[in-house]
Parts: structure tokens; sequence; C-alpha cells
């Protein structure tokens, strides 16, 4: 048994959205799959889908919705009329070295006199700064462009305004109450702004600028919105969906040296690109550059004209992203030390967790810290805050990601007073605060996570688009899918509940073995499914475990052969799994070995049942240094308890059971049996056929056989007439003499007087009537269960396990309700 990590909730349609499905699947000629699921993600009505499915730039949004787009544009054109110097001011992550790139293009076009500025992550951090403003007067700059920053800049942009310097910012982050008094502010999220769509990130409302300036959109530049947009995790809808679609398009065929040296050192096959390749390929590598050096090689890969440049600056970021995978991984293990420090000075003050983590650590690369708060997000899935320390100020630098039901920047608000700078929105946002300050900060912080988070917000959830089997998990299905693409945020992959699945097989991929792989069996064919981080998942499945898989249908394509396979996202096994180590030669010997490698270290308790004390005292001895020997208990089945009352997830046969009564005892003593390892010998195959010292088990064919010859050979003197029987028939003595005891038994022949005489029975009789063919028959199921086969054996505890939760379930109600059971 395995349970789920998140709640799983699937989407139903009502029979009104299935009238509406069949509807839309009739007039566009959709496969029946993809008109549900249109209809799940709100374009359930012609139009809405025709667009979703196939709008192209017609369907692009006036840029002048914007507020401010005139006098944006407007400042622009003029300083390319009168030869102004321009500066570009942008940011050092993906969006933000999209946005600049972007402006660079448009700037270039124009042939206007201009440079660009990016802020060093850890030297100057976020946003606009004077000292940058500064130096942009000193370098004859009169108007500033900034992109992806500066709604927040009040002071900044007042004082380069001071300096006679013209700010138009071009931004998308949550705007603040009190707004800076730039020469235009452009931000489709103002309050008083028109624009139809909110969700652009800051490299799209650049792409509007330059559709204002230009009277036109520069498609042809949809590549880099593309970049931007997915990277800074932005909506997949609207506008957005349009742009992303493009540009994925025009990446597959790009002729820009940049773009196809960083798929080139990503290992993206440029006809194949996908948005999922962008975020997981293409994005981390030019975020590397902000993230420990300088977001300028970034911005110049993306705008290089030569391919040799390009190819030396895609293979820079490349070094500086697996050196971003090491500073990750050494910050997520101080900081998993703090945070262990933290539960246990919670748990001795009799506190619980803090319900906001808050992290923080002298050195700490303040630009990597967020991708390590969504790590713990992963884990914890509380709201996490983690920050770097400078040792010399004390001043801390961070980033935060939140859980729905949690905003981070309505959290930050609340919390002004203690911070010198923060923004960003409900999901992520950054910060900057003294160290002093750090146990009020995430005192409140936890404090507000109590006030509006509900009992069921501390649950991630997982929405399920659509269940199959394996039968149906194919390609040809995930060609249909495709026609939703490009995925992402608001319009992710289909996600899919996979139904009775049987595992075949199961192993662990990647140099760390952290990635798992199944080969999973349906009723006509297998199918391979890959959890990426779920290799430790490995030792918790059972060969021949029915599974149950939450995930999304993908193509794998190696040596030219192309298959459906199955990329997990969750899991659950809902029956008590079988863990078989009956061929083992040595069971002391194998339980040693699970016990050093901690093999049962998913179980909060472990119960280990032998069948007397002397191996209890070997098993405890073999447990002796074993990590897990505090959460095992050691228990002889003569000792076990009769009451279902004990909390074990894993059950130990250790030893050879005296009966299945027995493991059936031991099941019912734990109540939240999750796995059971069985080790003991199996007998030989010739030692398993007299089981309960009988040759063989008679069945009624063999009954009928020996009473017809009775029959024919009429009265007979007793002696000697088993052994007369045994040869005649070819069957052992003992077994002639038990089938002889059940006609007695059963009135059908009469043994006295030295004589053997068949009866005429006055009524038909059953052979379970007759005690002595009951009692082995019991005799022989005992054995038989003890040492079936795997599946056989799987398949009996999992209805013995389910009787006894009938049993706990039933005891429980009746105990509130005050009613005896027996």
């Amino acid at each position: 048994m395995i349970r789920s990590k998140t709640r799983w909730k699937l989407s139903v349609l009502s029979a009104e959205d299935e009238r509406q499905a069949e509807a839309l699947a009739s007039v566009l000629k959709l496969p029946p799959l993809v008109a549900k699921l249109l209809v799940q993600r709100g374009a359930g009505d012609e139009e809405t889908a025709r667009t979703f499915l196939y709008g192209g730039e017609e369907c692009l949004h006036d840029p002048f919705l914007l507020k401010d787009m005139d006098k944006a544009s407007a400042r622009i054109r003029q300083a390319a009329d009168h030869g102004e110097r321009v500066r570009i001011y942008g940011d050092y992550d993906a969006d933000g070295v999209s946005s600049t790139t972007l402006m660079i293009y448009l700037f270039r076009c124009l042939g206007l006199n201009f440079d660009h500025y990016i802020p060093h992550r850890t030297l100057e951090g976020y946003g606009l700064n004077e000292k940058a403003i500064d130096a942009a007067h000193e370098a004859g700059v009169t108007l500033i462009v900034t992109v992806d920053t500066g709604i927040s800049a009040v002071h900044q942009i007042a004082h380069a305004n001071s300096l006679g310097i013209d700010v138009v910012v071009t931004d998308h982050h949550e705007p603040p109450e009190k707004l800076p008094e730039a020469y235009a502010l452009v931000n489709p999220k103002q309050e008083d702004c028109p624009y139809p769509f909110k969700g652009l990130a800051g490299v799209g409302v650049a792409f509007k600028l330059a559709q204002a300036v230009l009277g036109r959109p520069p498609m042809e530049w949809t590549d880099v919105v593309a970049l931007g947009t997915i990277a800074d995790l932005m909506p997949l809808t609207d506008e957005n969906r349009v742009l992303v679609r493009h540009g994925i398009d025009r990446l597959r065929q790009t002729d820009k040296p940049g773009f196809r040296a960083l798929m080139e050192v990503a290992s993206i096959d440029a006809a194949q690109v996908t948005s999922t390749n962008v975020a997981f390929g293409m994005a981390p590598r030019v975020n590397a550059a902000g993230r420990l050096a300088h977001a300028n090689a970034a911005v110049d890969l993306l705008t290089a004209s030569s391919e040799e440049a390009a190819a030396g600056l895609a293979h820079e970021l490349d070094v500086l992203n697996k050196e971003r995978q090491q500073v990750v991984e050494n910050i997520v293990a101080e900081a998993n030390v703090i945070w262990e420090a933290k539960r246990r000075a919670a748990i001795e003050a009799g506190k619980s967790d803090p319900s906001v983590i808050v992290l923080a650590g002298e050195g700490w690369n303040a630009g990597v810290v967020g991708i390590v708060a969504s790590k713990f997000i992963e884990r914890y899935y509380k709201p996490t805050l983690v920050l770097g320390i400078d040792a010399e100020t004390g001043m801390c630098k961070g980033s935060a990601r939140s859980i729905d039901g949690y905003d981070l920047h309505a959290a930050l608000t609340a919390c002004d007073d203690l911070l010198d700078h923060y923004g960003g929105h409900q999901a992520a946002a950054g910060m900057s605060l003294h160290r002093d300050q750090l146990d009020s900060f995430e005192e409140r912080l936890s404090q507000l996570a109590d006030e509006w988070l509900t009992p069921d917000d501390w649950v991630p959830k997982t929405t399920i688009d659509l269940t199959c089997h394996i039968e149906e998990a194919t390609l040809d299905i995930l060609d249909q899918l495709s026609v939703l693409e490009p995925f992402g945020v608001e319009n992710r992959s289909p996600r899919l509940l996979l139904e009775e699945a049987v595992i075949a097989d199961r192993r662990v991929m990647g140099k760390d073995r952290k990635h798992l792989k199944l080969a999973l069996a349906g009723s006509k064919k297998l199918l391979d499914a890959v959890g990426f981080g779920h290799g430790p998942m490995a030792d918790r499945l059972s060969d021949g475990a029915r599974i149950r898989l939450v995930g999304e249908l993908s193509a794998n394509e190696w040596n030219g052969q192309r298959k459906a396979q199955f990329m997990i996202q969750d899991l659950c096994v809902e029956h008590v799994q079988l863990f078989d180590y009956r061929s083992e030669p040595s069971p002391m010997q194998s339980f040693q070995k699970l016990m050093a490698e901690a093999r049962f270290g998913h179980a909060n308790t472990t119960c280990v049942v032998v069948p007397s004390g002397a191996w209890k005292s070997a098993a405890e001895e073999a447990a002796a240094s074993s990590p897990l020997r505090d959460r095992t208990r050691f228990v002889t089945h003569a000792d076990w308890p009769s009451e279902p009352k004990e909390s074990y997830e894993a059950l130990v046969l250790l030893g050879t059971p005296p009966s299945s009564s027995a493991i059936e005892e031991a099941i019912r003593g734990c109540v939240t049996i999750e796995s059971v390892y069985a080790l003991y010998s199996q007998p030989k195959t010739n030692d398993r056929a007299q089981v309960g010292n009988r040759s063989f088990h008679p069945g009624r064919e063999h009954f009928a056989k020996l009473y017809q010859t009775l029959r024919r050979m009429g009265d007979l003197p007793d002696e000697g007439l088993r052994e007369r029987l045994a040869v005649m028939l070819g069957w052992p003595e003992e077994t002639i003499r038990f089938m002889l005891d059940v006609f007695e038994e059963l009135e059908l022949i009469a043994i006295a007087g030295g004589m053997a005489r068949l009866l005429t029975p006055s009524s038909k009789r059953d052979l379970a009537e007759a005690p002595s063919y009951k009692k082995r028959q019991a005799d022989a199921e005992q054995g038989a269960i003890r040492f079936a086969k795997t599946l056989q054996f799987a398949e009996w505890l999992a209805t013995r396990r389910e009787q006894t939760s009938s049993i706990i379930h039933q005891t429980n109600s009746s105990q509130q309700e005050g009613v005896s059971v027996p």
C-alpha cells in the first residue's frame, strides 16, 4: 500500500458539457477527447475554440489599449528623430533578458543611439538603482526605457527626473499603491489600465511597445517572446498562446545563431522543440548567467550575429548552469539542516512547525535561492523564503515561492515595516531586509498563513483531466492531444489517471539512481512509465502490484523508434504489497541485509513476527546495528495480540509461519499495514506435495474411483485391504487409509468383525461432511497459502487485509454507537 502524495481531483463533465463537447467535435471535426478538454478549459463555444486552436496575429489586442502606450511610443520615436542617447534598463532573469533582447532588436531597427544596462544580481540587486541612473546621466542618456522592471521604483525615477532623464517604464509586476512619476507607465496590471489581457510577461509588454512603435506586430521576434513568457511561468492563454505558439514555430526554423547554439548545448532538436524543452532546457541556461555571473552574457548570446560567437557564449552558459546545479544542491543540504533544527526546537517547546519556512544563511548565492525555495515547496508544501546573508552588513536578499491560497505579495505588503525592499506576485517574490528582522518576519508570515489558509490548503491538489487504461495510452491519442499545444501555465499538458495497471518490472535509472522506470501490464499490452526523482519508490513497489498513476502521456524516441510512454507525477497502490524473498537461501541473512540497507525505512514502525523465541533472539541480534532498530518490534506468533490495535506499516514474516491462520492473525494486528515481507524458505517441489504429512490430497474423482472399485470387489476381509487397494490403484497406502476413514464417517462403508462391507446410503452424502476430509482440506489449504506462488499469495494477503479493515471499521463504528460486535 502506498498513499498518493497529493489529493486527486478528477474533472467530470456535466451532461450539458458532454453535449457541448459532442457539438464542438462535430462542427470543428475534432476527436471527442480534444473537444472534451476544450470544454474543460473554457473554450467550449465554436468561436472561442477556433481562436484557441487556430488563432493567429489577427487575435492580438491593440497595443494602444495599454495605458500610456501612446506616450511611451511617441517618446521613443522622438528620441529616434532627435538622435538622443537612450538606455535600455532590464532585469537579470530569463524574462528580463528576453525583454532586453527584444528591445535591442527594436532599437536597432529604429536606428537609435542606445545601449543596455542590467544590474548585477548580487552587487546591485533587483530594479533601478540611483548609482546606475547617475552613470546614465554621465553618459549623456536622456531617456531610459525599462523592461520587466520599474513599476515600484518611486524614488529612483524621481532621482532620474531630477537629472533631466525621462523614464518610460514597461513592466508586468504587481503595481504598488504609490506609483512612480515616470514619463509613461506601461503595465497591464494597473487598476485603470483597460487592456483586456493581464497575463503578459515582461517580454510580452516589450513586444506590445514594439508593435505600437512599428505599427505592426513584429512576429519575427516571437521566438524571444516565447522564451521569456515560458521561463517566467506566465499563463499560456489569450494573447500569450498566440505569441508562444508562433514563437515555437519560429524556433523550429530559427535563423538566429544564439538560439541555434542554445538549443545545441541543451541537446534539443530544433525541429522538435516544444514549450517543455524551452522551459527545462533553454530557460535554465539563460537564467544561469544572471544567477552566478552577469546576465549580459545571455543578452549577448540572444543578440549574437555570428555562429562562432554564439557557440562560445552558449558553452559559457552551459557551464554556468552545471555550476548552478551544484550550488543549489549545496544550499539545499545546508538549508535542510537549519530547517530540521527549527522543527526539533518547535517540538521541544511543545509547538508545531512554523507555517511558513524562512531560511537564511551566510554566503548563500542570492541568484539561486528561489530554486532552493521551490525544492522545499516540493518536499514540505509550505510557503518558503530562502535568503542569503551578507556577513559584513547583515543584509539579507532572498526569494520566495508560495502555495495555493497564500498570496506572497499581500503577505510581504503586510510586513512592509520589516523590509527594505520587496516585489513580486502571488506565487513568487523577492525581498531584502536586515538579519535582525528575520525572527519577526518569520513569525508574522506564519501568523498570516494560519489566518488565511484552511486545513485543505496545506495538502497539494492534483487536478486530473481524464482517466484511461494502458490500451488507450497510444501515440494516436498523443497526436490528437498535440493540437492543444503549447502547454504551460493555465494550459498544462492533459493530466491522465492510468487505471488497472500491474507492475511487470521496475528499476532505477540515472547515475545517482534518482529516477524510476516501470513496465506496466494491461490486459493486452505493456507500457513504459518514467518518474523523474521517483527512484526511491522502486524499493517500495512490488512486482505484480496493482497501481494507479497520475501523469502525462509522452513520446519516447530512440534509435529511430517512437512509442508512447507515461510520465509519472504521482502514484498509489491501494492494497497491501507482498515482497517475496522465499526463494532466498538464508532468510536470516536476507533479513540482516534488508535491515542494514534500511529497506523498511518508509515505515514508521515495523513488526517482525517469528516462529519461536530462538528465532526472535537471532533476529534481534541481526538487527542490532540497523538504523531502523528503534522502529522495529520483534514478536513470536504465539505472543501476537488477538486484537487489531498496533500501528505497524511493515510486517516481516521471518521464518516459516506455523499456518496461514497465523499469518492472518499477524495481519489483523497491524491496523495500518502497507507491506508484507515474506522471509522464509520455500519447500522443494517434491516436499510441497507432502504438506501436512500427506502424499497428495485426493479429489472427488479419486473418491469416486475408489468407491466403484469397492463395489466391484464386494465384501472383503479388512486385513490387508489397504495394501491391496494401494497396489491396484497405484496410490499411496496412507492415502487409501485416509479415504476409507472418510467413507466410514459418511456411512458408505462399515468395517467390523474383520470385514469391510459397502453400504447403501439413505441419502446423497458430501465429502465435506466427513471430519477427516475437512481437517485434511484445511491442512492442505494452510500449507498451500504459505507456499503459494507470489501473485496468489499477494492476492490472498490483500483479501485478508480488506477483511481486517472491514472488521476494524465495524468495531470502531459499533464502539461509537455502543453496540457490541462478536
